[in-house]
């Protein structure tokens, strides 16, 4: 399903197709926030974050002739943001820890008291690989199967990488006294 031609989306695709700079900052202004937000989750470390952010972008203007409006521009923009910067993470050696037979829907309760500095100072503080898992799961709301394609990993090491990050969470904040 491609875009609706006369809609606004697909006007400002075909524009920024034509190079038209006006068009490219727009769509870059649309959706930094939130793109920026996801890198800086997932690599725990802003510069690293803008830069992906920046790599991302020139995918997604090089290849918006391959959107085949299969999922919204977001949904497809969120995407190479995540594999742009899953890439980074993997070409600084991030490794993936295996786990067999763990329940993957283990649910952690943080209680109304947990307050949101420690957390994202805790998740930060993840390795790549289980902050990268636990921010798609938990915090975008991913399916571990979307992960592990996105990721091009196992649906298992997804749930493993959940799993981990959970364990390790939990341990991070009992320094902090939770």
């Amino acid at each position: 399903m491609v875009p609706i031609a006369g809609s606004k989306e697909a006007e400002l695709i075909k524009a920024c197709m034509q190079n038209d700079q006006l068009a490219q900052r727009k769509l870059y202004d649309q959706y930094k926030r939130a793109m920026f937000t996801l890198c800086n989750r997932i690599t725990g470390d802003y510069d690293l974050a803008q830069d992906v952010l920046q790599e991302g972008f020139v995918k997604v203007f090089r290849g918006l002739g391959s959107f085949r409006g299969e999922s919204t521009l977001g949904a497809w923009i969120k995407t190479i943001i995540v594999r742009t910067a899953y890439g980074k993470l993997r070409s600084q050696k991030m490794h993936f820890e295996s786990l067999e037979n763990v329940a993957s829907d283990e649910v952690v309760d943080w209680g109304d008291y947990l307050q949101a500095e420690y957390l994202e100072k805790a998740i930060n503080s993840l390795p790549d690989g289980y902050r990268t898992v636990f921010t798609l799961v938990e915090i975008e709301g991913y399916a571990h199967k979307e992960v592990a394609e996105m990721m091009e990993i196992s649906v298992g090491t997804s749930k493993s990488q959940l799993f981990y990050a959970k364990r390790k969470l939990r341990e991070i904040l009992k320094e902090y006294g939770y």
